[in-house]
């Protein structure tokens, strides 16, 4: 048994993904001789109705100068964030006397937009490597991690926010409580919390569980977070579902009484309890559902395995680690990860120590069939390969299902 980090209520896990590695940890030869691992199970807390992992890694393992995910090298999520820095402008009537911050500001991919309309805004990114990105586009950046301390010093350093934003990133944070004691402290009486994360609805209803990796300590529900927004006098005031990252929920949160709640977050609340989202059901079969995709993707690799076909994957994802040491993926079976992004290029993915090649190299590989590991970007990737993939090549998606198409 374990206690939740939200109401330290005792639960179980609902499944357990073995050992597994550092997602983003993508190493070099002689990294891999002291790689790190940890076990890997997931929970539901009936009190508050909060998914989360039983463990995590420390912070510093997985946030650090060598961090391998930087969001602007997808042309999607850069029109994502723009759109979504309009709407927060629009919705608090933003000026050059406002003064907006992001938690997890990353290589300033969403702040970039603030910035263009003279806008002031700060971002907080304990990742030095992204950070150092987005100060070198003019954006003010703390590279610690954000709790009430930093929040208190903020607002006497600067002000107090007008809105506070985070994007795939609150799903990170275990010390949740102090986070929104400084969401508290750090807001305006009439500003706003706004954070998206992968949506636990859709992780079920698509059985997308390569969502779950070390850093993402929650998966969130409306219930859930309305939950625990009510324990530090804030409230849930309305939800936006978004198509990032396979399925995501934006949540906008006030000081209680302040704004009005949107019909929206009632009729989400509504949804997940016909999902049975607050009962533990519901997660015993998503289990069941994992385990016949694993079954089934793995039959299929070692059949083309067998038929002489080369398998390749697109995508050296963080999603991609649960994939290949859940399911136990080899090089065996998938004969390297083609990626774009620079710092995971000529490395090994963790734990199942697939070779990562750059990019460029992907077209001249004449693969048979093509595994995509990222997925939630398959329109993107797919319209981008369409000239590519024809003729005898194919993809292979495993989510919701196993589908070679």
């Amino acid at each position: 048994m374990k206690k939740c980090l939200i109401c330290s209520n005792e639960f179980n896990p609902f499944v357990d993904f073995g050992s597994m590695p550092i997602a983003n940890a993508f190493s070099t030869k002689k990294e891999l001789e002291n790689e790190y691992f940890f076990p890997m199970q997931v929970g539901f807390c009936e009190t508050c109705k909060m998914v989360q992992l039983l463990e995590q890694p420390d912070r510093e393992k997985m946030f650090h100068d060598s961090y391998a995910f930087f969001s602007s090298t997808s042309n999607y999520m850069i029109n994502h964030f723009k759109k979504f820095a309009n709407s927060v402008s629009s919705l608090q009537n933003l000026s050059k006397k406002s003064f907006v911050v992001e938690i997890g500001s990353n290589d300033g991919i969403m702040l970039q937009n603030f910035v263009s309309d003279n806008i002031p805004c700060l971002g907080v990114e304990p990742s030095k490597n992204v950070a150092h990105v987005a100060m070198e586009r003019g954006i003010e950046v703390t590279t610690e991690f954000f709790d009430r301390p930093l929040a208190e010093k903020i607002s006497r350093t600067h002000q107090k926010a007008d809105a506070i934003l985070s994007a795939n990133v609150m799903c990170h944070i275990p010390y949740m409580h102090s986070i929104f004691e400084g969401v508290k402290a750090l807001l305006k009486n009439d500003g706003v919390f706004i954070f998206e994360d992968p949506y636990l609805g859709e992780i079920i209803e698509k059985t997308s569980f390569d969502q779950i990796y070390d850093e993402h300590v929650f998966l969130f529900s409306a219930l859930s977070v309305s939950h625990i927004v009510k324990k530090h006098d804030l409230e849930l005031i309305n939800v936006e579902p978004q198509i990032t990252h396979g399925g995501s929920m934006r949540y906008t949160i006030a000081h209680n009484g302040v704004k009005k709640v949107s019909e929206n977050v009632l009729s989400l609340i509504g949804k997940e309890k016909q999902m049975r989202l607050d009962k533990k059901e519901a997660y015993m079969d998503f289990t069941d559902n994992v385990n016949k995709i694993k079954k089934d993707l793995i039959e299929l690799l070692t059949k083309l395995k067998s038929d002489g076909k080369k398998v390749v994957a697109y995508g050296a994802t963080s999603k991609s680690t649960t994939v290949t040491n859940y399911f136990g993926i080899s090089p065996d079976l998938i004969e390297c990860i083609y990626d774009t992004t620079p710092i995971k290029q000529n490395k090994y993915s963790p734990g199942a120590h697939i070779p990562v090649l750059p990019y460029d190299q992907f077209r001249d590989s004449d693969p048979d069939y093509v595994l995509l590991f990222a997925w939630n970007h398959a329109e993107e990737i797919m319209k981008k390969e369409s000239d590519y993939m024809g003729n005898d090549r194919r993809w292979i998606t495993y989510i919701p299902n196993v589908t070679v198409i």
